[in-house]
């Protein structure tokens, strides 16, 4: 069993919330002031029942029009047709962009229609009303209708080997998961935990709905699974 990172690129994101490719071998961060640089990075792993994807990145499309990650699956030897669930920690647009493909005429379809999303409800009523910018609204229509939505509350267990848990400090009702599978432990903290560093710097990010609490769920995350061996 393997988790693969399904690396989408490296931004900056300044107040117009517009994600500018950013390469740290040729550009400066000084030349971007008031940005944030971020590093999108969906991952899939393989599992016995399917593929089980954390979060779909930016849903930036190549030059000759394909879906990146379709085309980063495809890379590493696997089909989006396998992919069984799709595991949202959150519905902001670097996350959720890549639920949906954009078909030759523009119109969009379900990027993985074998696969369940799996969404908390709150999550989900927040982005349909448009609390923040970073919600594009206007994919979530069609993801209701296509049947392949599902909508949890809290935390609980989705299978034998999924398990989400609702930490609420991203955003008001961002989820975690923990997936245990081929003998391993994988957990995902979403925007909780974005990057290996913030588990060793004790930081309250003016971006997350609760800071300070975000602070203390990496804290808690990093000594809970450092002792059981977890895979971040």
């Amino acid at each position: 069993m393997q988790a693969h990172s399904l690396y989408e690129g490296s931004y900056s994101v300044d107040i117009s919330k517009k994600f500018i490719p950013f390469d740290p071998e040729v550009d400066d961060p000084k030349d971007r002031p008031a940005s944030l640089f971020i590093h999108v990075h969906p991952f899939v792993i393989e599992s016995p029942v399917g593929l089980i994807l954390l979060d779909t990145g930016l849903g930036f499309h190549t030059e000759d029009g394909e879906l990146v990650l379709h085309k980063n699956l495809r890379e590493k030897g696997l089909s989006p047709d396998q992919v069984r669930y799709v595991l949202m920690s959150h519905l902001h647009k670097d996350h959720a962009g890549g639920m949906f493909t954009t078909k030759a005429d523009q119109s969009k379809e379900l990027a993985f229609p074998n696969a369940e999303y799996v969404i908390q409800r709150g999550e989900w009523e927040n982005a349909v009303l448009g609390s923040e910018d970073s919600y594009q609204t206007e994919l979530f229509e069609s993801l209701q209708r296509s049947g392949n939505l599902t909508l949890v509350e809290g935390d609980g267990r989705l299978t034998n080997e999924i398990e989400y848990e609702l930490s609420g400090a991203h955003t008001e009702h961002h989820q975690v998961f923990h997936i245990r599978t081929g003998g391993e432990h994988y957990f995902y903290g979403g925007d909780e935990a974005p990057e290996p560093e913030q588990f060793f710097k004790s930081f309250a990010a003016k971006y997350d709905h609760d800071g300070r609490k975000a602070m203390k769920l990496r804290e808690s995350y990093w000594e809970q699974g450092r002792e059981e061996g977890w895979i971040f």
